[in-house]
């Protein structure tokens, strides 16, 4: 039987996990939280507690990390590196999830895979250094490791109809800026596919077919809902965290036919329209 063991079992890997748990798989999560490890529980999860020291690697052939690097460099890797490294035979497929943070600021234009990674954050710069971590211990013991380069997630419970409905939704202008975003159950196909298609090494930029301005989103959204749309206001002066402003630092549109020509994905949503929509439908 399969097993994935999935560190930092968040919002993407929940969204594999009935995929996985559809084709007969194990799948152990690992969280800090008692409270998530009953929630995991009850979606068909083996939760673990995990802050640090061993994995529970016995009979698990599938390796996923969520984790975000901290401070002091990847969390899991910091803790459990040699441990990995000691058990790379019983390893079909690894994955890591990265950022498409990675690429910097591009002023609006095009990146794809083989774009110099150039973060214009201290955040976008903690992944490329814990993509290159992973790297190195991939490279030193033969891990099959594939990296995933997530854009802006949205999804169930996790977009801008709430701030809409809230109404502290806002449209925040800046000339010229685009991001781009991908809905959570084309990340679970593309790592399905992934681990259906091993590559090591490979990397894959996960987003949809429509990088767009932020304010397009937040004001579809409030049409759809049918409520007036949000009042506009400028970046320069919006009242913003320092994390939603350093988000405005880099703007990028970011190419996805990699996960359409080398895995053979079709997105669900190919764009937030087509998400928000669905999204809308499916919470009646």
């Amino acid at each position: 039987m399969p097993v994935l063991l999935s560190i930092g079992h968040g919002f993407s890997a929940q969204a594999l996990t009935p995929l996985l748990l559809a084709r007969g798989w194990r799948v152990i999560g690992t969280t800090r939280s008692p409270e998530k490890a009953a929630i995991l529980r009850d979606q068909g999860v083996e939760p673990v507690i995990w802050e640090g020291g061993d994995l529970p690697l016995e009979g698990v052939t599938h390796l996923m990390s969520s984790v975000p690097p901290g401070a002091d460099g990847d969390p899991v890797l910091n803790a459990a590196s040699e441990q990995i490294a000691q058990a790379s035979a019983q390893f079909d497929w690894i994955g890591y999830h990265s950022t498409v943070g990675v690429y910097g600021d591009h002023a609006g234009g095009w990146v794809d895979e083989a774009t110099p990674l150039t973060p214009s954050t201290r955040r976008g710069q903690a992944r490329v250094e814990a993509e290159a971590a992973w790297g190195a211990l991939a490279s030193a013991h033969r891990l099959p490791l594939h990296y995933f380069r997530l854009a802006g997630i949205y999804g169930p419970g996790r977009g801008p109809f709430e701030k809409v409905r809230r109404g502290t939704a806002r449209r925040v202008i800046k000339p010229g800026q685009v991001f781009s975003r991908i809905h959570v159950a084309d990340i679970a196909q593309v790592l399905l596919a992934s681990i259906d298609r091993p590559d090591p090494g490979a990397i894959y930029n996960v987003c949809d077919d429509d990088p767009a301005p932020p304010q397009d989103v937040i004001g579809y959204a409030a049409e759809l809902l049918g409520v007036p749309q949000p009042p506009e206001v400028y970046f320069e002066t919006a009242e913003m965290s320092p994390m939603a402003r350093s988000f405005y630092a880099e703007s990028k549109r970011v190419r996805n036919d990699k996960i359409k020509q080398d895995l053979g994905v079709e997105l669900l949503y190919p764009d937030y329209r087509v998400g928000l929509r669905a999204l809308l439908d499916q919470a009646g």
